[in-house]
């Protein structure tokens, strides 16, 4: 995503426009797969790690960015292509790869709607599956 396209996306989620908004958006949109607070730092090294902490919290109040919980207990994220400031439409299911330790997106599978009972109101949804991705099942079990 060029800066362009990036500050719209933050406008259209009621996220005021600054550089280390722009800077952090975009980093994340060039990644392949959801990323951790150090990975993004380590990318991010001209913006202290309170700030990149502070910016996902917005950006994830404004429905900006998808938390995720991958298999290690680590919080990742990725960049929200929703269209709308309050309402995640674009929600898909992630796979953490047991041996490789990778998070991936599935973007193609939406996560299922899950009804709730009476009294209970959901405010996110982190559906991972685990297992074996393609390349290690290859490499380690198909030899």
């Amino acid at each position: 995503m060029n800066d362009k396209q990036i500050e719209l996306l933050l406008r259209t989620h009621d996220i005021r426009v600054t550089a280390n908004r722009i800077l952090i958006a975009r980093t994340l949109s060039g990644m392949d797969n959801p990323t951790s607070i150090k990975e993004l730092g380590a990318k991010l090294q001209t913006i202290d790690k309170s700030s990149i902490f502070r910016t996902l919290m917005l950006f994830k109040q404004q429905h900006l960015v998808h938390q995720i919980e991958d298999g290690r207990d680590v919080v990742r994220y990725e960049l929200c292509m929703s269209h709308h400031e309050n309402e995640d439409d674009d929600m898909h299911v992630h796979f953490f790869c047991e041996h490789c330790q990778q998070t991936v997106c599935l973007h193609e599978i939406p996560v299922p709607q899950v009804e709730l009972p009476e009294g209970y109101a959901q405010s996110s949804v982190n559906y991972m599956v685990k297992g074996i991705c393609p390349r290690c099942s290859k490499r380690y079990y198909h030899r």
